[in-house]
Order: structure tokens, then C-alpha cells, then sequence
């Protein structure tokens, strides 16, 4: 075995499901709610998740994403109370992340390891078993080149702490998660799902088309528990079947295009699906603490 690979399986955590009890699972389960509400704040997870749905449902309908400029911290906060997602625009295009290029990714990153998405991993988005395979970023970019994947394989969700320092993330949060980043060409897809925990998205390069649909309307979105702060919907809003998701027909959906250096703010319990346009690289970061939309008046306090 090469140095490079053996490296490579040392830095990457082992994706082995290990066989366990029911209850075994079910106590894990509950173990790890407590501890995420903890992290939050909260008293319960499942209480922030309905103060969520029961805040959106005082929310005005709108037809398009509010944009604005860059914001200072205060300003954000105010306008995330509003509890609507928010568009920045130009709000990252200072980072030096946002200078690099895809050949400079190839020179200066080719040797870190990867963990792609690969095979029908829309499908199979929120399953414990989605096809992931291991390799280095330059394989990774040489197997996107080859373009032989009807569906292309996906760097999504990844922690690349060579790049963190290539990025000057905003204040906005007391509690935030680290960098994630998302990379790959036109064509990957994050299927519909919504995350409990308030969202800033920042687009590097290329063109992404978003859509989201707001927290209550999970009721006509046939929602599935991946875990307590995550949930996917087998809906496609780009392919609409109504035959097997009539309730669909029912729920908002908003359109919304990122362009390189623009700052995309979701709220926790907003559904959106992402598609890449165009060879994208984009970063996010997951606050840890009670939403913003449940901090003004309609505050949950028993949360």
C-alpha cells in the first residue's frame, strides 16, 4: 500500500456500521438528542422543532428570497428574527478562498484526503449506507474530468481545515459549527431537506439554484427523520410528482440563485434543495444555539 493511502485511511474516520441492539440504537439516539440540545441550549429538541413550525406559521408569504448588501452584526441579527432567509450579496467576494481557482485547488490541495458522494447518493441521501467512496482530492477532481457519472460524484459536507484560514466568516453567531465545504461540478444535487439549526451559506465560485420551502410546510412534504436536527423529503422540486406526493402541490417553494461571493442565510427549519450550475465550490456553517427566529416576541421560552 502506497504512504498516500495509508495516510488517507489514517485521517479519515472508518464508515463501518458496527451491528447494534434496538435498544442499543434507541438509547444512542436519545443520548444524542440530549447532548444536542444541550449544545443549543434547549430543553428539548423536538420543542425547538415545533416552536420553529408554529413561528413560520405568523411568517408573511413571499415569492423571492429579500436580497440585501454585506450586513454588520446587529443588522443581521435584526433581520434574522424575521425568521425569512436572506440573500447578501457580495458578502464573501473578499475572501481570499474566493481567489482561488480550480487549477490552484489542483497545485496547492491535490494531496487531501476526500470523502466523496458517489452512485445514486440523491436517493439515498439521509440512508446510514449512502455510497461514499475515499481518495485524495486530486482523484476526486481526475474523476470528475472523466465525466463518465450520469449523476457526478460530490465532495459535500467536508471539513477542509487547510482552507478555513482563506476565509473571513462574519460574527453573527455565538455559537457556530465549523466550515464545511461543498465542491463539485454542474449537476450535484443536495435533495430537499431541512436542518433545525440556523444556516449561513457562502458561495466561492460558480452558480447554485436553491430552493426552499418554509418550516411548516413540512406537512405536505412527507418528511423523514435522518436525526433529531435533520430531516429529508423525498419530494423533487425540479421533478414534481404529484401522483405519489399530491400534498406537495400544497407547499411554497421559493427560488433562489447564489453567484460567487454571495452570503445565503437559511433559518433553521427551512427546507431547501441545492443544485450546482457550474463548477462550485461553496462553505457553510451551522449555528449552535436557539434560532433566531424564536429569540423576538414569539420567543419559545419553554423550549
Amino acid at each position: 500500500m502506497s504512504p498516500d493511502k495509508t495516510a488517507l485511511q489514517q485521517r479519515l474516520p472508518p464508515r463501518i456500521a458496527i451491528p447494534v441492539t434496538p435498544e442499543a440504537a434507541l438509547a444512542k439516539k436519545q443520548a444524542r438528542e440530549q447532548k444536542d440540545a444541550q449544545v443549543r441550549g434547549v430543553a428539548s429538541i423536538a420543542t425547538m422543532r415545533e416552536a420553529i413550525r408554529r413561528a413560520a406559521r405568523t411568517l408573511p408569504a413571499i415569492t423571492e428570497v429579500p436580497r440585501v448588501g454585506p450586513q454588520d452584526a446587529a443588522r443581521f441579527r435584526a433581520l434574522a428574527m424575521q425568521g425569512l432567509p436572506l440573500l447578501m450579496t457580495g458578502a464573501a467576494k473578499r475572501w481570499p478562498l474566493c481567489q482561488l481557482t480550480p487549477h490552484t485547488l489542483r497545485e496547492r490541495y491535490s494531496h487531501l484526503p476526500v470523502r466523496a458522494r458517489v452512485g445514486d447518493y440523491i436517493n439515498t441521501a439521509f440512508a446510514p449506507d449512502r455510497a461514499m467512496q475515499d481518495m485524495s482530492m486530486v482523484e476526486y477532481l481526475d474523476l470528475v474530468a472523466q465525466g463518465v457519472h450520469d449523476l457526478p460524484p460530490y465532495l459535500g459536507n467536508l471539513e477542509l481545515r487547510e482552507l478555513n484560514r482563506l476565509c473571513h466568516w462574519p460574527a453573527y453567531f455565538d455559537k457556530i459549527g465549523p466550515p464545511r465545504y461543498w465542491l463539485g461540478p454542474a449537476g450535484t444535487v443536495t435533495p430537499l431537506h431541512c436542518d433545525y439549526d440556523d444556516n449561513l451559506f457562502a458561495q466561492v465560485w460558480g452558480s447554485k439554484r436553491i430552493i426552499l420551502s418554509p418550516p411548516h410546510h413540512d406537512e405536505f412534504l412527507y418528511p423523514r427523520e435522518a436525526n433529531a436536527i435533520l430531516f429529508g423529503s423525498p419530494f423533487d422540486p425540479e421533478a414534481p410528482d404529484y401522483e405519489r406526493f399530491p400534498l406537495a402541490r400544497q407547499a411554497t417553494m421559493i427560488t433562489c440563485m447564489v453567484e460567487p461571493g454571495d452570503m445565503l442565510y437559511v433559518p433553521a427549519g427551512w427546507y431547501h434543495q441545492v443544485r450546482s450550475l457550474a463548477f462550485s465550490l461553496s462553505s457553510n456553517r451551522w449555528a449552535r444555539a436557539v434560532p433566531f427566529a424564536l429569540r423576538g416576541d414569539a420567543a419559545c421560552t419553554d423550549c
